[in-house]
């Protein structure tokens, strides 16, 4: 891997071996990139190239300006970067950005290449020096022969090459069907995801395969009806259309998984319940739930008819859109369910409690779980949607001690909690009155 220090000029007497390490680096530059090019058009596969393929081309420095920029960044922590930008598919073409960006004392420390008819999308993971600029960057890369060049700041998690990432994601996705929509945003970053149920008789049919433009990519969800992945800053490729159904392929062969761990939790009562994963099989259960609870209690829930609460259960049961959890008896017997929902960018989580087993700790215990399900699922924020008249609710939310953000209209109230990083677990509470766990 290239170093990660600054630059720092060295003694004017090695400067004539220094060249000459220099001028063989470039050529191995040249070497390397007609190779990744030879690469590319052996059956249309993408490359993926690491630092250790090019270490000679980029650990050098190649000119005096290189090293006036290193000693001015002196004390300064590197940047990391991504960048993508477009080249011709032609021999020399990628050699020539790479020489470009080692002029601006830039790493490369990963490199991938995304083919396209006559061109590829190159994309970097770039250790800059701080005083370089993300606009001095892609004039570099511009200048080279890139186009439409794209950069913004990486972190840590990005120093996993593409093959290990989706190795992991297709691990998550295997496990736990709710997470194909998660592994989706990973995948591809700052993006929405979406899913359309299906239904008995459309409108408009569904398009009959998985299709994709330049910045929309909609995949054909394996319960029925259909993802969509939206990305307006940065196009799709091909390659990560193929990789976006090879998780969905994945998902679909595997069925619905929903994981079996209980948690055992004794409420100051006494009483002993469960907190488990609920998915499509307890839908026979949340009816007769229903039937055990009023029409209050139903209506403080769902906002709407109380004739129409059933049939919201199949959508709410479904692991596409969120995440539910099922409250049950020593006995079995279902008491409450709780859902963190995927609504795009927000995330809304909502409790039902069965009205004899209300004021025990029940909902408190199902939201505090919900919202760190939502921070360990990376969501920056969570909101419950209810009555300005549910005391209930609104005590829960306070006390989770998290920010609050309070909105009424028309006897609607919208309470939004924002949430601590799923990396930094101190700031998250456990739940209350844990006993133990069984498998």
């Amino acid at each position: 891997m290239p170093d990660s220090t600054s630059v720092h000029a060295r003694p004017r007497r090695r400067r004539r071996s220094r060249d000459l390490v220099e001028a063989a680096a470039l050529r191995a530059a040249g070497a390397a990139a007609d190779l990744v090019a030879w690469a590319r058009r052996q059956g249309g596969r993408a490359v993926t190239t690491t630092a250790a393929d090019l270490a000679g081309a980029w650990r050098c420095r190649l000119t005096e300006g290189q090293q006036a920029a290193g000693e001015g960044a002196q004390g300064a922590e590197p940047s990391l970067w991504r960048m993508r930008t477009t080249v011709r598919d032609a021999p020399g073409s990628l050699g020539a950005v790479c020489t470009a960006l080692a002029g601006r004392g830039a790493d490369i420390i990963t490199l991938q290449t995304h083919p396209l008819a006559d061109s590829t999308v190159d994309e970097f993971l770039l250790r800059a020096p701080a005083a370089v600029s993300a606009a001095a960057l892609a004039r570099t890369a511009a200048e080279a022969g890139g186009r439409n060049t794209w950069l913004e700041r990486a972190d840590a998690h990005d120093l996993v090459d593409a093959p290990t990432r989706m190795l992991t994601l297709a691990t998550r996705t295997a496990l736990d069907t709710a997470e194909l929509p998660l592994a989706l945003r990973q995948l591809f970053g700052r993006c929405t995801i979406s899913s359309t149920p299906a239904v008995l008789e459309p409108a408009e049919p569904e398009p009959g395969e998985d299709a994709l433009q330049p910045t929309v990519m909609r995949l054909r969800d394996p319960s029925g009806g259909t993802i969509t992945v939206t990305r307006d800053h940065l196009p799709f490729t091909p390659t990560e259309f193929a990789r976006a159904r090879a998780l969905v392929e994945l998902d679909a062969r595997l069925g619905v998984r929903v994981p079996g761990s209980r948690q055992v939790l004794t409420l100051p009562e006494g009483n002993a319940i469960s907190v488990r994963r609920a998915g499509p099989e307890d839908l026979a259960a949340a009816l007769a739930m229903h039937e055990r609870c009023s029409a209050a209690t139903l209506s403080l829930r769902y906002h709407g008819p109380v004739t129409e609460a059933d049939r919201y259960l199949t959508h709410l049961l479904s692991p596409r859109f969120g995440r539910s959890l099922a409250v049950e008896t020593a006995s079995g017997r279902l008491v409450a369910l709780g859902h963190l929902l995927w609504d795009g960018e927000e995330n809304e989580v909502a409790l039902l409690v069965e009205d004899d087993w209300q004021r025990r700790g029940i909902g408190a215990a199902l939201l505090r779980r919900l919202v760190e399900m939502a921070a360990e699922a990376g969501r920056g924020s969570v909101y419950a949607v209810t009555q300005a008249g549910n005391t209930g609710m609104v005590a829960g939310m306070r006390e989770l001690g998290l920010p609050l953000d309070y909105q009424v209209e028309d006897g609607t109230l919208v309470i939004t909690a924002t949430l601590p990083t799923a990396a930094d677990p101190a700031t998250r509470a456990p739940l209350p009155w844990t006993a133990g766990h069984r498998p």
